[in-house]
Parts: C-alpha cells; structure tokens; sequence
C-alpha cells in the first residue's frame, strides 16, 4: 500500500496541495468534494456542473471553509483562484484549462461530455480520473493511449467496483493464482424491464434521478461495470449478459466454478456477478500446488480447489480522493484498460420499437446495457451501448433484441464517436 498519508500530510506542509477539478456536482461528485474537505494535502479548486448554482452546491458540505467564486471563464477562474477562492462554473473548460487544477475527475455519466473533458484535460497536462464507466467500456484504451502520449495518467476510480475488483485480480494474479471468476454482488433488485416510470416512487424516497436508478435497476451498470473490468484484466463473459446467479459469500467457490467441478461456468476467467451478496465483491481462485493449498486450509480458505477473495464494501466516490493520489504522487493508475477491448457493452431493447424511434439514453426506456466478448460483438456488428443515444432506427425490433449498426441511421456525431472510430481502425 502506497504511503499516501505520510504523502500528502509533506504537501500539506510545503503549501504545495494536489489540485483537483470535480466535472458533475450530483451525489457522487459532491461526496468527492465533501471527502477532499476532509483531507490534507489535496483541495478542491473547480466544481463544474450544468449551472453554477449547482456547481456551488457542490461545495455546501465541505467541512473546509471557503470562499466561493462562480466564474464562467478560464481567465477569471485562474484570477480566482489566485487571490484564494475556489470556482464554481458550467463551463467545463475551465476545470481542463484552469493553470490551477492538476486532476480533473469526471463524473458525468456522459459519454459525449466524457470524451471532451478527457480529450482537452490529456491536452493541457491533466492527469484523468474517470468515475464516468460508461465512457470508459466505449473509448477507455484510445483515451489511455492518448493520455499516455500526454505524458499524464488515465485511471478508473478507487471505490468504485470495477477498481475494487481490479485491486483484488492484482493482488491475486501477483502471488500467482489462478483467477477462475471475478465478479460482484448486485446491489438493486434486477429487473431488466425497468424503466425510469417503475423506479420514480424509489427514486424519489432515496433522493435520485429515477434515470440513474433504472440504469442499476435493469442491470446496465453491472454490464458496464464487469466490462470495465473485462478490458482492464483480459477475463471474459462466459455467456451474454453473464449468468447473474444466485449465491451467498459462502456458495461463491460452489457457484463461480468449472460445470465439470458442480459449478455454472464453461470456462475459467470470467466476469460475472451475484445475486445475493451484496455490497462487496469478489474473486474465486484456485493453484495446483499442494503445499499452497494446505497453507489455505490453516489460513481458514477452506479445503479448495476453489478459494473466494472477498472484499465486504466498496465506497465509492468516498475513495476517489485516493486514485488522484495514487496520479499525483507515484504517476499510476488505480486501474486501467488495455490496449484494446476484450468485451463490448452492448444495446438489448427493453420493449418493442418501432421504425423511426429516437433511442433515448442509458437507463431509459427504449433499451439496457449487456455484455459480450469484442469479437463476437464486431463479427455481428452490435451497437456498443455508449453510441446507442439519439440513433433512429431504420426498422421495427422487437423487444430483448441486440441492436445493430445495420438498424440504425448514421451514428450522430460527437467527439466519443470520432473517438471510437479511431479506436476502432487502432484495433484493426
């Protein structure tokens, strides 16, 4: 474990914090705020959101005291800042352009927005947390190609699971096990019909958007999530959508293991997740060497061949500060994909649609997220979930169908996709 304490309590002294650049100031980015305020050696410096108002509110449970200043220009934020306040603005150039920012942390959900904020943050030096997942399963290996080209860091967020899963395939990959699965518990009810109208009364009792909630509810942002994972580690789906079985912590290494040892999978190395452990997440191992095993035995692990590595929470945007340490002070990334990808988060239709539909977004009504290994996505030509929004289809389809490129009109255009292209020629 990095020494990050002793780290940033040396920046405190020297007057020398990290700087950082929050982009989306809803429950997760202000947590982030709020976190950082607890913190030495890093300070929030720029709060974007789509109004300053909201950009402001970002800072309303900071237990540091600051003064505020909403700007809407890189100059004035830079005078700003300068004389000692903190910016808030809609301007989300300013949080990659301001001289005063040195980690920009996009937490949009955009994958559009997603792109550009990456794109001019990789331009003007700045290191790139992306708690933006959806941004990430869709441009994530050319945006850390271009980021390294830049000479800065691309990482996914500590705290959320694809990281906390990935800390734990290091981990385990590192002493030299086996990793036969690595997955997570679902958190939400899944219903893969849901809609924003079946989430609107839950929505409203936790203090959501009931889009945001329809995207875990209908299982999308598990399929993106285990995507994430999926490209930055080389494991794979082992069927579409994975298996989603129910499993105790316990029944992981009963479950998550080969058909032939009782188990649900085809192969090993795979992604997939858990209904009915909940908020943690896992792997399940296994070695070939008996000395290990015996070791394992007196550790508790059980009598093998399969072992479960279990991590009981994951905190989300709580964590995030640590990954814009983790940039800043050893120039790593928490977790990051490879250079290509290795599963596709796909579109599935969640009703019948008619020709001429505008697809609306993630956690919509029109369609959910799923998961599928690259190449069988590239072969059948299935439209990644991340270019799905504002496309009009071309025909009817029927509902729990794959949409593809071929019943769609022409992508709309977008920084993201241009991006995808790109990515796309890259991978041959």
């Amino acid at each position: 474990m990095h020494e990050y304490d002793l780290k940033l309590k040396e920046l405190e002294e020297a007057g020398k914090p990290i700087r950082v650049a929050v982009v989306g100031a809803g429950q997760m980015g202000t947590e982030i705020v709020t976190q950082i305020g607890e913190m030495v050696g890093m300070q929030v410096t720029v709060v974007v959101d789509l109004t300053q108002e909201r950009a402001t509110a970002g800072y309303s449970h900071s237990a540091r005291s600051v003064d505020i200043r909403t700007c809407s220009t890189i100059k004035e934020a830079d005078e700003a800042i300068k004389r000692g306040s903190v910016v808030a603005t809609e301007n989300h150039r300013v949080a990659t352009r301001c001289k005063f920012v040195d980690v920009v942390v996009d937490a949009t959900g955009s994958t559009e927005t997603g792109a550009e904020i990456a794109l001019d943050a990789f331009h003007h030096k700045k290191h790139v947390v992306m708690m933006n997942v959806e941004c990430d399963v869709t441009i994530g290996p050319i945006l850390r190609q271009l980021a390294e080209d830049a000479g800065v860091v691309y990482s996914l967020a500590a705290g959320d699971e694809p990281a906390a899963i990935i800390e734990l395939y290091r981990f385990a990959t590192a002493l030299g096990f086996e990793v036969v699965a690595a997955g997570k518990g679902k958190n939400n009810p899944l219903n893969i019909y849901s809609n924003p109208d079946t989430e609107s009364e839950k929505a409203r009792q936790r203090n959501m958007n009931p889009h945001m909630l329809c995207e875990f509810v209908d299982g999308s942002k598990t399929a993106v999530e285990m995507a994430a994972v999926s490209n930055a580690t080389g494991l794979v789906c082992d069927v579409r959508g994975m298996h989603a079985a129910h499993a105790t912590v316990d029944e992981l290494k009963k479950v998550f293991i080969p058909v032939e040892d009782g188990g649900i999978l085809e192969k090993k190395g795979v992604v997939d997740f858990a209904i009915g452990v909940h908020p943690g997440v896992f792997l399940v191992v296994t070695t070939s060497n008996q000395r290990i095993r015996e070791g394992l035995v007196q550790r508790d692990m059980g009598d093998g061949p399969y072992y479960t590595l279990y991590r009981p929470y994951h905190l989300c945007s709580i964590e995030v500060p640590l990954t814009i340490a983790q940039c800043m002070l050893y120039n790593e990334s928490t977790g990051h994909p490879k250079d290509h990808l290795t599963s596709e988060c796909i579109a599935v239709t969640k009703k019948d649609l008619k020709a001429g539909t505008t697809l609306d977004g993630i956690g919509g009504y029109c369609y959910r997220g799923s998961i599928e290994q690259h190449t069988i996505s590239r072969k059948e030509k299935l439209l990644p979930l991340g270019l799905a929004k504002g496309c009009v289809l071309k025909c009817d389809v029927s509902v729990d169908t794959p949409l593809t490129y071929d019943m769609v009109e022409d992508i709309p255009e977008g920084v993201h996709v241009q991006l995808r292209r790109l990515q796309d020629l890259r991978m041959g």
